[in-house]
């Protein structure tokens, strides 16, 4: 997804205090303590406000849904930075500030993957050939140094044009140079997979842009190429949209791909394929479509430019241009493709890539933190972190020197995450499952212990979808998992992963608030819908409001979001959730010239925080009230309520947690941008008992009463920029809440009445 960067100046602005543009977490986390009398007015005994309505919410304490240790199941993440800014920001006053956002354990994501990219976790290490540093590296398990950075390595035979992390890439397959070519990844061939090649098809697509009549195809094969293939037209919306993408009339998901197909050209399959230029009149009429795609089938298995000392040079198919237009009667071909070594090049999409890669290939631009650093600066927070490995663009052996190398230092890691964002790179799950059993069996030789998930999907509100195969499955997940369980491998998934970023963020409005719980029932549910075992976790390890920048993510809007996105996601079953990022950042332009940053902070040029944002103040409030890390596992109840508007939208939501400490905390988001909400709070025992808060409840709020982001371009900031307001009230039967408007409340106290 959109990943940050931490680069321009900004001054403070107009309006902010001192005390917060200096950037005191310590002060920010202090809460203004309301006198008991004050407090009264909004939660009472029942008598002195008994004539307002109220609405009763009712605890179910009689049946936890489900039970998490914050430690961890409450986190954030680090993704890549530049490299200047690697050396501003590890420094302990600056880890210091990040972790006073209260979350727990951290995970590490890797932006070389997104970025077509070979990953170099340790600098030192072996090219399979050493003599030219080119080849196939593989990082040294040996712990003899420090690793402070690592670097990504631009794959020279890539064949997808656009990717999601680098806007200066560009595909090989219509780059108009004849020396470079696109190379599938040999690793999904026979010599690895040890299955026919057919079972693994390879392919190539051409988008057009506009529909466009076309009957012949010349491909210009490097070898290996093919020896079966077809091509083929397709004949429907969008064939690369993955994602069943949600119908705001309808409810539900819409699946691109099942409302469409691949179809053979008349003339399109070849079983004799020599190599070569190949010449193929597809049709004798031309057929309109915007989208062609060549599948592989069967290799030559030929070595090819590299050489052939190494299997992997002759496994696979390699192509090094493809043209597509019209074969006139005279023989004169019209090409339609347009032929460019930048993003302007007719676009094109391949199902893997070779991560056959040079020393000159190296890419200083962003800096994957070294794991040296990464493990000894704090930012893990002294807990078992989630740790990535390549896949997509790696080899077997790399990914499992990295977590040896992890285990030889001692480093406490809880999770290791194969690839990132497989369905972003275009990958068929079956591809996909191959490599990680590869990886799988790579890894538990040297580390029998690591617990590896995946897929790590990037952003999904539903299932993702695919195109149909022979069986007419389009459940993406669905057949990963099959693939797993027939070749007897389902242990090895000890979880599974996704991002989560749920809203466009140049279309993302209030409504969209309303949306959020159902958005992540049907993401968790999906997952179980297609075959995932009850007793494999569920993680949600990369997630913010949108994926791109929208003033909305700086709004107090965002921090509505973020209390009904994590009270939901564990109320849905969910067993991990990673808030993003962990690091603070300059604010940036996005949709609509609003200014926002991600995550917790807004940042000066120096990094250094000069205010926090709503969705600090909400995370901290979930951290330090609603649960409490370092004691242990939490209970999870169901909250039934029914504080709904006229359209029948959801006002106010509830999650209550039964602590360690013997407290219960209740997560209430009233989501009513311009009316305050009382309600009434009975927790329903399990043998009819109903109990109430009693005796002192803190009670916390933060709200629009708080906080209000003034867009201003560059200076745009929060004002008023207040932390949330803590009261401590005495409580009983029949007593009354009011929620402010557009707020979130954490009420924790303890019960009487169940026992």
């Amino acid at each position: 997804m959109e990943r940050h960067s931490n680069s321009s100046e900004r001054r403070r602005p107009r309006g902010i205090s001192r005390r917060t543009f200096l950037g005191n977490a310590a002060g920010a986390a202090a809460v203004a303590m309301v006198s008991t009398r004050k407090a009264a007015a909004r939660l009472s005994n029942g008598t002195s406000q008994a004539e307002d309505r109220a609405t009763l919410l009712r605890v179910d304490a009689g049946k936890a849904v489900n039970s998490f240790d914050p430690d961890q199941s409450l986190g954030s993440s680090m993704d890549e930075l530049s490299v200047p800014v690697i050396e501003k920001v590890y420094t302990p006053e600056m880890v210091r500030q990040w972790l006073s956002a209260g979350w727990g354990p951290i995970t590490y994501r890797n932006h070389t993957e997104l970025a077509i990219e070979a990953w170099h976790w340790n600098s030192k290490g072996t090219w399979s050939d050493s003599d030219n540093q080119r080849g196939y590296f593989v990082g040294d398990a040996e712990p003899t140094g420090f690793i402070h950075d690592s670097f990504g390595y631009p794959l020279p035979h890539r064949g997808t044009t656009a990717d999601g992390g680098a806007g200066s890439g560009f595909g090989r397959l219509t780059d108009g140079d004849p020396t470079t070519f696109w190379k599938s990844n040999p690793y999904l061939t026979e010599e690895f997979t040890h299955e026919d090649d057919a079972l693994h098809p390879q392919w190539i697509i051409l988008d057009m842009l506009t529909p466009q009549q076309i009957n012949a195809l010349r491909i210009d094969w490097c070898e290996p190429s093919a020896r079966m293939y077809e091509v083929q037209y397709w004949s429907g919306a969008d064939p690369m949209n993955w994602e069943a993408q949600y119908a705001p009339d309808e409810g539900l998901g819409v699946n691109q791909q099942a409302s469409g197909r691949w179809n053979a050209f008349p003339n399109g399959i070849v079983r004799d394929g020599r190599g070569g230029t190949a010449t193929l009149k597809l049709a004798e009429q031309p057929v309109t479509t915007r989208w062609l795609r060549v599948v592989m089938t069967q290799s030559s298995n030929q070595p090819g430019p590299h050489g052939a000392d190494d299997v992997r040079h002759r496994a696979g198919y390699a192509v090094c241009q493809v043209y597509a237009g019209v074969l006139l009667d005279d023989g004169t071909f019209v090409d339609l493709v347009r032929h460019s070594p930048d993003a302007t090049q007719t676009p094109t999409y391949c199902s893997s890539t070779d991560p056959y890669h040079s020393t000159a290939d190296l890419n200083r631009e962003r800096d994957q933190t070294g794991m040296d650093l990464f493990f000894t600066c704090g930012i893990t927070n002294h807990l078992p972190a989630m740790i990535p490995v390549a896949v997509l663009f790696s080899t077997p052996e790399d990914a499992a020197h990295q977590i040896a190398y992890l285990k030889k230092r001692g480093y406490a890691v809880g999770w290791v995450e194969m690839g990132e964002e497989c369905d972003g790179q275009y990958m068929m799950p079956e591809d996909y499952a191959a490599l990680f059993i590869q990886f799988a069996d790579a890894i538990h030789k040297l580390v029998p212990e690591a617990k590896l998930g995946g897929p790590v999907f990037q952003g999904i509100n539903q299932d993702v979808s695919v195109w149909p195969d022979a069986k007419s499955r389009t459940s993406w997940f669905g057949r990963f998992l099959d693939y797993l369980k027939s070749h007897n491998h389902i242990e090895d998934l000890a979880f599974v992963s996704f991002e989560h970023y749920p809203f466009d963020p140049c279309s993302v409005n209030w409504a969209d608030l309303y949306r959020e719980p159902d958005v992540t029932r049907n993401c968790l549910d999906a997952f179980r819908q297609d075959g995932l075992p009850a007793d494999v976790p569920l993680m949600n390890t990369e997630s913010a409001l949108t994926y791109s920048l929208s003033n909305y993510m700086t709004d107090i809007f965002s921090a509505l979001w973020l209390a009904d996105s994590v009270g939901s996601f564990f109320l849905c079953g969910g067993s991990a959730y990673y808030h993003s990022p962990i690091q603070a950042e300059p604010l940036r332009p996005g949709c609509h010239d609003g200014w926002a940053t991600y995550g917790n902070y807004v940042a000066d040029a120096n990094l250094q925080i000069r205010q926090f944002t709503a969705q600090y103040h909400t995370g901290r409030m979930i951290n330090n009230e609603w649960v409490t890390h370092r004691t242990g596992m939490h209970e999870l109840f169901r909250v039934n309520s029914a504080v709904d508007d006229p359209a029948g939208h959801a006002l106010v939501t509830a999650y209550a947690v039964l602590r360690p400490d013997g407290d219960w905390a209740l997560l209430l988001v009233n989501r009513d941008k311009d009316n305050a909400r009382r309600i009434e709070i009975a927790f329903e025992g399990a043998r009819g008992l109903t109990g109430f808060f009693d005796g002192e409840v803190n009670m916390t709020t933060f709200g629009s009463e708080q906080y209000v982001w003034r867009s201003a371009g560059p200076q745009s900031h929060a004002e008023p920029d207040n932390p949330p307001v803590a009261s401590r009230i005495r409580a009983g039967g029949g007593a009354r809440v009011t929620l402010p408007k557009c707020s979130v409340t954490v009420l924790r106290g303890k019960v009487q009445g169940l026992d």
